[in-house]
């Protein structure tokens, strides 16, 4: 855990070191997608999430929101026994988006003392596809990925991989005087 406490500390400084760069190379892999991104971001993905855990971490939770879905809002307040418009009313707001969040972080349904999610089971779909490094058209969401560089040192690990594993040359062209 302490290690975990440190490389938190560390991430927002090594997000922001790369981010430059990071932003360039998603830039030219969208000019440029190679046809098995989803399959190479599906393999480093799983290979990330063999040796990170979760619960040792929990920064997600601690920091952001997810966006709650209608259909989370239904099956959270179902298991919780409160009708829509209290749970609604009690937990989550409309943010600048127009997407419900949660009111405050960290999220309402975290534990603390030991990084667990209270509603685990019916959990809203974008905590159980967090950090989304592993989704389809994985091109069409590198800005959130970008984001996400910062809060989750796996998501942060996944990317510096990537540019490993599928390296972009730029070509420059050179003027002619």
């Amino acid at each position: 855990m302490k290690d975990m406490n440190k490389r938190l500390a560390e991430l927002p400084k090594l997000a922001e070191e790369t981010k430059k760069e990071t932003k360039k190379y998603f830039s030219n892999l969208k000019r440029r997608t190679p046809k098995n991104l989803d399959y190479v971001m599906q393999e480093l993905h799983e290979a990330e999430f063999k040796k990170t855990d979760c619960l040792s971490c929990g920064n997600c939770c601690k920091t952001t929101s997810p966006i709650f879905t209608e259909k989370d809002v239904e099956r959270i307040s179902k298991h919780l026994r409160m009708k829509v418009a209290k749970f609604e009313s009690q937990y989550l707001e409309r943010d600048d988006d127009d997407f419900m969040v949660l009111k405050s972080a960290p999220c309402t349904f975290f534990d603390e003392s030991d990084n667990t999610c209270f509603i685990y089971d019916v959990r809203p779909k974008a905590c159980s596809e967090y950090p989304h490094t592993n989704r389809k058209k994985f091109i069409q969401i590198t800005e959130l990925t970008l984001t996400n560089t910062e809060i989750c040192p796996a998501a942060y690990n996944i990317v510096e991989e990537l540019k490993k594993k599928l390296p972009l040359v730029s070509k420059i062209k050179k003027r002619r005087s």
